[in-house]
């Protein structure tokens, strides 16, 4: 069984979204809280990103927010946290995500979600990390997704294994479970390598 102190969750940062993802949103929150597991997150306020870190807040849970310069400004980072960091960029953003995060959840999110999700599992398709990627696909947000992975690996783009990359759960019941699984064998871990 993996060992998690914190965990990662990519989602988005829109609220003008269906309720049944706010709600997703609300409960990973409080059971990572609840399980006494830091979260590690964008640092935001506002949408699902938001909505996360107030239900670890009122939970009583640990959560830190990494945020850039540039979005902390325009007052969209979050007042209340365990603790903010303030960046320079959005890479050493997603790259203190990951170095600080046992494994990655994955909610409903736009294109900054895809773009952190796809690039730990790169990381991990190229042996970088060995953390475990679990894809909430609340109300089958993500199966488009799913299904163009598909179309990748049968045009031959993508390798069969890409499976093996993560786990996909379709309610929040099913995360803290798929947290403690490892799909690909160990790797010896290098993530402060991959920029």
């Amino acid at each position: 069984m993996v060992s998690l102190s914190s965990v990662c969750v990519y989602c988005g940062s829109s609220i003008r979204v269906n309720d049944v993802y706010k709600e997703a949103a609300r409960q990973l929150g409080a059971r990572l809280a609840d399980a006494g597991i830091g979260v590690v997150y964008g640092g935001g306020r506002i949408g699902l990103m938001g909505l996360v870190a107030d239900a670890v807040l009122a939970a009583g849970g640990r959560i830190t927010g990494i945020i850039p310069d540039h979005l902390r400004v325009l007052e969209l980072s979050h007042s209340d946290l365990s603790e903010l960091v303030v960046v320079e960029s959005m890479q050493e953003r997603k790259r203190l995500m990951a170095e600080r995060s046992d494994a990655f959840v994955v909610l409903p999110g736009g294109f900054g979600t895809l773009d952190e999700m796809f690039e730990v599992a790169t990381w991990k398709q190229l042996r970088l990390h060995d953390k475990p990627i679990v894809i909430a696909n609340i109300a089958g947000y993500w199966t488009p997704l799913l299904t163009a992975m598909d179309h990748m690996t049968a045009e031959g783009f993508v390798s069969g294994g890409h499976h093996r990359l993560f786990r996909v759960v379709d309610d929040i019941d099913g995360v803290l479970s798929a947290l403690h699984d490892r799909l690909e064998p160990a790797a010896t871990p290098a993530l402060n390598r991959a920029r």
